[in-house]
């Protein structure tokens, strides 16, 4: 048996995976219609629409199959990832890959599959909407095209969950994505006893600068803030914009030294843009920080919390006189 290999842009498809929240959901009807109809347009006794996760395929919609998920290294599915197209078994028994499978070799029984990548606007590839059957054969092209409609119908679903998850504006997570994203992200530092620190912005006199020089402009300022951000930050850490002009950034193994040369960079990004472009402001931010500890924070919102305090309390203080 070959084991499902590993995409390059692997950290990048678990995290658009896990922004989403999809996984261990309950079932949803539009796509259990698809996989039923899956069932009965291609006289199949199983279709599902699968997830990639890190160490397993979770189904979505599990149409003829009683069970919601596999390990990862038997699934055909996360073969099919790999590949563009339709990914197809005629039979399992006399592939090299797949014959001693043990869902070949034991339940379902598994003969043909055949796959479609479901693929979001990023590029990466979640999972699949898949047929299986426990006799031998092959789609035909007209066949082949028709599981293509289909897994777009599941992508336009996904797509419509990730607009949920998206900032609009700046494109980076909004606060459902981030709470998702970044709780995860915690309890993976939690579990490898590495550091974590959570930083809340506000973006100082926003208010003015909407009443100065127009929402269009305002929301210029955001999305350069947003950049900015991605900027100064690692790809590892994770970022999303609250609402208005509050944003936040979990830094993960990052201890206090590494999260004041984070802010720094942040600021050195900043105070160049400033100095670069003549708008009639300039960007500044308030910020609150807290490090994590195991101990006495149980969940993000435990750190959201203590950090918009922290941030209030340094606006407050800058106001007073001490700007940057």
């Amino acid at each position: 048996m070959l084991a499902a290999p590993i995409p390059e842009n692997e950290p990048i498809r678990l995290s658009t995976l896990r922004t989403l929240r999809l996984l261990d959901t309950p079932a949803e009807e539009r796509f259990d219609r698809l996989t039923r109809l899956a069932r009965r347009l291609f006289d199949v006794p199983i279709a599902l629409v699968s997830l990639i996760d890190e160490n397993r395929q979770w189904f979505k919609s599990c149409a003829g199959l009683g069970v919601r998920e596999t390990g990862r290294d038997i699934s055909f599915c996360g073969h099919a990832i790999m590949h563009d197209d339709v990914f197809m078994i005629p039979d399992a028994r006399t592939d090299a890959r797949f014959h001693d499978n043990p869902l070949v070799t034991g339940d379902p029984g598994i003969r043909f599959y055949a796959g479609q990548p479901l693929t979001v606007p990023n590029g990466s590839k979640l999972g699949t909407l898949c047929l299986i059957d426990t006799r031998p054969r092959e789609l035909d092209g007209e066949a082949v095209g028709l599981l293509r409609d289909l897994a777009h119908i599941a992508e336009q679903e996904i797509a419509a969950i990730e607009l949920a998850t998206v900032d609009e504006l700046t494109l980076i997570a909004n606060r459902r994505g981030f709470e998702a994203l970044a709780q995860h992200a915690l309890n993976v530092c939690r579990r490898m006893g590495r550091d974590a620190s959570l930083l809340f912005f506000d973006l100082d006199d926003f208010k003015r600068i909407n009443d100065s020089f127009g929402h269009a402009e305002g929301d210029r300022a955001l999305t350069t803030f947003a950049a900015a951000l991605r900027a100064s930050l690692r790809d590892s850490d994770v970022i999303g914009r609250l609402g208005g002009d509050e944003f936040v950034a979990l830094l993960t193994d990052a201890g206090d030294e590494e999260t004041h040369r984070a802010l720094e960079r942040l600021r050195n990004a900043l105070a160049a843009g400033n100095a670069a472009v003549e708008r009639g402001y300039q960007i500044r931010f308030s910020v609150g920080q807290t490090l994590f500890e195991a101990g006495q924070h149980g969940s993000i919102i435990d750190l959201l919390a203590l950090s918009d305090s922290r941030m209030y309390a340094d606006k407050v203080a800058r106001r007073g006189g001490r700007g940057r």
